[in-house]
């Protein structure tokens, strides 16, 4: 194993490293979806707390298939977070990254204007600012990584290589571009059985994974 992965490992879901700060990114989670629950009540329009939970369901499912490679090569995940953290959930998924990813959506869902079918430069605003938020997003991973806070160990994630593009296809781009197919459903009933189906995957791939020992 490479030593990141060997330190991403080092503590992984251990309570002990939990700091103080989580409680109150907790409580700001909280915050928003119990505000965002209560205008869904008021208006019928669950858009904005689906497009949260479609975001958050493909990271889940991201970064459950990212431990999976970790065990099935023995050597790394296609990347890693081993820096400090108050808890790392997953080799590559940490406590910090849960809570931005849970509101993520709802970000992006405010972005829009009232009327999603709008252009922007002729792009469809829903992809337009998909596009946006993917280039901003993996500026920011680009940063983490210059910081060794996330490493990505393969060749084809090197920048050189034009990793940026695969970055920003599978690590960014397939959450905005879910959060913008479910927005672009007309039924509410299409909606929920879309975000289910996006969350019974990882569900089950760790329930297997917990069956094999596979849960890193």
């Amino acid at each position: 194993m490479t030593e990141a992965t060997k330190a991403a490992l080092n503590g992984l879901r251990d309570l002990s490293t939990l700091q103080w700060y989580v409680i109150p990114l907790l409580a700001i989670v909280f915050y928003i979806y119990a505000k965002e629950i209560r205008k869904a009540r008021a208006t019928r329009n669950w858009d904005a707390v689906l497009a949260g939970a479609t975001i958050l369901g493909l990271d889940f499912f991201n970064e459950t298939w990212n431990s999976w490679v970790m065990v099935l090569t023995g050597r790394s995940a296609f990347w890693t977070t081993p820096g400090p953290t108050a808890l790392r959930i997953l080799v590559g998924w940490n406590i910090e990254i849960l809570f931005m990813f849970s509101i993520v959506g709802i970000i992006y869902y405010y972005s829009l204007s009232e009327n999603q079918d709008k252009k922007i430069l002729g792009i469809n605003e829903k992809w337009a600012v998909a596009i946006g938020y993917t280039v901003f997003c993996v500026f920011i991973e680009c940063m983490l990584n210059i910081g060794d806070l996330l490493i990505w160990e393969y060749p084809f994630w090197n920048l050189s290589w034009g990793g940026v593009w695969l970055i920003a296809l599978i690590g960014y781009f397939i959450f905005f571009a879910g959060a913008a197919i479910m927005l672009s459903m007309k039924k509410l009933k299409s909606k929920i059985v879309l975000v289910s189906a996006i969350y019974a995957v990882p569900i089950v791939m760790n329930i297997i994974g917990a069956s094999l020992g596979w849960v890193y």
